[in-house]
């Protein structure tokens, strides 16, 4: 089975894999021994720490197959951006300019660095290895961030947020990013790949145009690939439409990759969830069930979640009825509490 718990300091190896097989682009999880370190122990103490209201606090996920003990995936949230490090994007607009002795108006998109989802919570650092990529894996280390949302909402914000990777060229290299290396950065896109991913983002600020910017002086291979998402994220960013989520004009600063957003409580992943005591089964013949559910315990730093048909829902009494395996794994007794999404119709 797949289970979904807090990463922990003995994770670092199989992260630090993560992070290589990842690639350029991914820069929550750079390939920087210090960086990793901090973000494992950061997410430590977020688990651990008591809290009434979203801050710097990141929750850091590992999908670990009980099988062999290999962590095949991750998956992440951040409380709130933007309050330690700004998070900047560009902003999508529209000037008019109108002359009525000429009879003439032209509508111009327009670009402008802002950083108006400060405070936002933000879904992130989704990545399964690809020999896991099937039976709902990736669905469910998607959608099991809000059932930990759902369950604990006081940690995070009214509006979440998500960063989809932008279009990127044959060779990897994102197209909107040449004309702001050549005119404002002169650096290579992987060094300032790597300066975000171990928060170095002051030359941002310092370097990036701080005016509006027309979108129709930049080049066409630019222009076209604006909120266009990278061919491999595609399905993410269909199922969080299907959650919800949708684009409002921001963008990545360096691919263009659309930010989409969502009010937290009418994500519909969290609104379907249900929290229901739980009946152990005397067998898995027993808790087996017709549709694939993912379910997880109520814990905070003692969160695990998994998915598959070892658990159905009797109705009559209102509970989950789920397999000794699932059990053991979620580390749930008869009685106590677990919240449930069913995958087939999410």
């Amino acid at each position: 089975m797949l289970v979904i718990r807090p990463i922990t300091s003995a994770d670092f190896a199989a992260l630090k894999q993560i992070a290589i097989e990842s690639g350029h682009g991914f820069t929550s999880l750079p390939v920087h021994d210090g960086r990793l370190t901090q973000k494992i122990k950061h997410a430590e103490q977020s688990f651990n720490v008591d809290v009434t209201a979203p801050g710097d606090q990141g929750y850091l996920f590992v999908l670990e197959d009980t099988t062999s003990g290999e962590i095949v995936g991750t998956t992440g949230i951040e409380a709130a951006v933007g309050l330690q490090t700004p998070l900047y994007h560009f902003q999508q607009n529209t000037v008019i300019h109108h002359s009525a002795e000429l009879n003439v108006m032209n509508q111009l998109r327009t670009l402008t660095l802002c950083n108006d989802y400060t405070g936002a919570s933000e879904i992130c650092t989704l990545f399964l290895r690809e020999s896991y990529r099937r039976n709902h894996a990736g669905r469910f280390l998607s959608k099991v961030r809000f059932l930990f949302m759902a369950e604990h909402p006081q940690r995070f914000a009214s509006k979440v947020i998500a960063e989809m990777r932008g279009a990127a060229d044959k060779d990897g290299q994102p197209p909107f990013w040449h004309w702001l290396q050549k005119l404002f950065l002169t650096i290579d896109f992987p060094t300032a790949d790597q300066l975000i991913g171990v928060g170095k983002k002051a030359f941002i600020a310092e370097l990036m145009p701080r005016h509006p910017i027309y979108v129709g002086l930049l080049p066409e291979s630019a222009q076209a690939v604006i909120g266009q998402v990278h061919e491999n994220t595609k399905p993410a960013l269909r199922m969080l439409e299907k959650e919800g989520f949708s684009h409002r004009g921001y963008i990545d600063l360096f691919d263009a990759g659309p930010t989409v957003e969502a009010p937290l409580h009418q994500i519909k992943s969290v609104a379907a969830s249900r929290k229901v005591p739980v009946k152990v089964a005397a067998s898995a013949e027993e808790a087996q069930g017709e549709y694939t559910l993912a379910v997880a315990n109520t814990e905070i730093k003692d969160f695990r979640a998994s998915f598959g048909k070892t658990a159905r829902v009797d109705e009559q009494s209102n509970t989950l009825i789920i397999s000794p395996q699932l059990a053991e794994i979620l580390q749930l007794s008869n009685g106590e509490m677990a919240r449930f999404i069913n995958l087939d119709q999410a």
